[in-house]
């Protein structure tokens, strides 16, 4: 996903101007450049506006967004490194962003989705293990994918899918170890199973209706006793 954001170059730093920006419905922030030659990449001082940046920070690519950011000098095509959030109220305070070589891959993060219905747990009685719900991959900026799609209608009980079999894909590739775990499915464990069998409906009826018929019983044989006497 791409998306805009307009930036315009602050000159004053410091918490009264963070404050006084904050005020003014914009949040301080910082872009910067790429490294050159292993030097620290120099950073500008901008601010933006905190509603447009939570919508991309709450977009299905999140900080995976590829921000077209607007400035006095012409357009950077940057991403979020880092932001910071109320600890109270959960707003914007103030975000990071770095300009993107678009032709030099990079590695981002993205999350894990699981599709299909195993087999092994509706035929078996097993369970999903969801291991690995965030997986490294290498790609161009443009190629960011929002999630890596794993197919688990084939997975029977104990039963996995590895990052080695993963499908190929042309526009970007894992980092994560191949042996790593994605998903499997596994049986219940006992004390799981039995947990399972007491949460179903009616299942201490059996004990209820048991204790019924013993304290009838008790009842026929008092009353047998007492005509007796």
């Amino acid at each position: 996903m791409e998306a805009t954001l307009e930036a315009v170059v602050r000159e004053g730093r410091g918490k009264n101007e963070a404050n006084r920006l904050r005020a003014a419905g914009k949040i301080p922030a910082v872009v910067y450049g790429a490294r050159v030659a292993g030097t620290a990449p120099v950073g500008t001082a901008v601010s933006v506006d905190p509603k447009i940046l939570s919508r991309i920070l709450h977009s299905d690519s999140g900080a995976n967004t590829l921000i077209s950011l607007k400035m006095a000098d012409g357009e950077k095509r940057v991403m979020v490194r880092e932001y910071q959030l109320d600890p109270v109220t959960h707003s914007l305070l103030h975000a990071d962003f770095y300009a993107l070589a678009m032709d030099r891959a990079m590695t981002v993060t993205v999350p894990v989705q699981l599709v299909g219905e195993a087999p092994g747990v509706k035929l078996q009685g097993g369970i999903v293990d969801f291991l690995t719900r965030q997986l490294s991959v290498e790609c161009l900026p443009t190629d960011i994918p929002e999630h890596v799609t794993v197919d688990i209608s084939q997975l029977m009980l104990n039963q996995s899918v590895r990052v080695r079999d993963l499908p190929e894909n042309a526009k970007w590739k894992p980092v994560n170890e191949p042996d790593t775990m994605l998903v499997h499915v596994v049986a219940l464990r006992a004390e799981e199973a039995t947990a399972a069998a007491d949460a179903l409906p009616g299942a201490a009826e059996p004990e209820v209706a048991k204790k019924g018929k013993v304290d009838k019983a008790g009842d026929d044989a008092k009353d047998t006793k007492d005509k007796k006497k």
